[in-house]
Formats: structure tokens, sequence, C-alpha cells
């Protein structure tokens, strides 16, 4: 059986530009957080555009997943390619990641959070999905899974390379064109895009990773040293660019 390929992130990890390279790849059709209307009812997170994303989703997650699961049993090609946020994992039976192919996005703290304290004034770490993460990952690797790990450095460092890699170990067809795209919305974008995905409109692709410069705010360290165990823990088992990139 074809598995749906569930990209679990956290926000601010590129993981829109990775939803819009898959999105090129004829053999893929790309969904995007189709969660996170679920995640705002239970959770009551006052995200921007909460109640639009409430009033344009079905908000029953499990309800959601059946739905996907059984899309892609149905109708094997093409292969869904789902991005979701870890952190939207709230009171839901979990039992769907058996009949999942699991990947992980994650992204150094440090470039991060200053990132989603633009939309989050002040974040805690469950809004990083770091620990829920890790928490995943490992139940998987302990139910017999091998999900991959992606680091967002590693990717944009070396995205030919990082991609492929990838696409070798979920059985998908790596094809250049991943590697580019049209800028604008895209009409599989949430209803949230106006919120998020400034940057990601105006790119034609995975730009060039550069550290960040600044020192983190300091009302941000304690949040910072909080996932830096999750991350570097994760970050131990991620796909890495090719040396001397």
């Amino acid at each position: 059986m074809t598995a749906a390929i569930c990209l679990w992130s956290g926000p601010r990890n590129v993981s829109t530009a990775l939803m819009y390279s898959f999105a090129q790849n004829e053999g893929v059709a790309v969904i995007d957080e189709p969660l996170y209307g679920h995640y705002l009812r239970v959770t009551g997170a006052k995200h921007p555009g909460y109640e639009e994303v409430i009033a344009a989703m079905n908000c029953d997650g499990d309800a959601v997943m059946r739905e996907l699961l059984l899309r892609q049993a149905e109708n094997p090609e093409p292969r869904l390619f789902v991005k979701h946020m870890a952190h939207h994992l709230v009171d839901l039976d979990l039992g769907f990641l058996r009949q999942t192919c699991n990947v992980f996005l994650i992204r150094d703290p440090r470039d991060m959070l200053p990132s989603l304290s633009i939309q989050l004034p002040e974040p805690c770490l469950a809004d990083t999905g770091l620990r829920r993460q890790w928490e995943l990952f490992s139940g998987l690797r302990a139910a017999g899974q091998e999900p991959v790990i992606l680091d967002s450095r590693e990717l944009l460092s070396d995205p030919r390379h990082v991609l492929s890699t990838l696409c070798q170990r979920i059985g998908i067809v790596f094809t250049p064109a991943m590697l580019s795209w049209e800028p604008g919305p895209r009409p599989e974008d949430g209803v949230w895009a106006p919120h998020w995905y400034h940057n990601v409109h105006r790119s034609t692709g995975f730009a060039p990773y550069r550290p960040k410069t600044e020192p983190v705010p300091d009302r941000l360290l304690p949040i910072l040293e909080e996932c830096r165990p999750h991350y570097e823990t994760l970050y131990a088992e991620a796909v890495r660019a090719r040396p001397n990139r």
C-alpha cells in the first residue's frame, strides 16, 4: 500500500517552502496543515486568523486523518504529501501514524525563535513543537519505523542533495523541478497564509542559508535553553548536506 507522507514540522522551519517544492513533483499532491483547525478548537490558542481558520476547516482531527488515509488508499496516485505542525497533535488518536510515512523537519531554535516571536510574542516550548517531535520520533522508532529527519540549515545549504536523499528514503522520484517554483500564493495554501507566508510567497526556490548574526533577545533565552536539548538530540539523526557546501 502506498502510504501518505506526513511532514511533522515546527513553525518557521521552511516547511511551506518544502511543501511548495513537493508540489512541483507531478507524482505528488500537497495538503497544507489539515489539523490546524482541530488544534485551535481544542486548545483555544489565539493565533492570527483564529476565527477564519476555524470557520474554513473540518475541526474534527480524527475525522480529518481518516479521510486523508482513505483518500490515499483509494487513489494511490498521486502520493499525498501532508504538511503538519507537530504541536497540532493534541487530543487525537495517533494510531494513524502506523499507516503513514513520517518525516520530521527541525530548525535550530536560535534561528527559529526570533522569527516565531513575531507572530507569537511570548512563545512556549509547546509552540515550537520540538519536544513533541522528539516524542513522536522516538515512539515511531521504537515501533519499528525509520522516520527521516531534515534540518532546515542542512536543507538550505544543499537542497538538491538533501531533497534527493529524502526522496530516495520515502519512495519518491526526485526531479530537479523540485528546486524552484513560481512566486506568489498556491491554491493549496491554508486560509492562514496571509498571516504566515509573506516570505515564501516572494521566493522562487530555497534561499541560501544565512546564519543569524544578531543575538537572541534576552526574553527568549529561557525558552532557547528549553529547546536546545530536544533540537540537538533530533539534529544528531538529520540528513546532512554534502561536506564543503
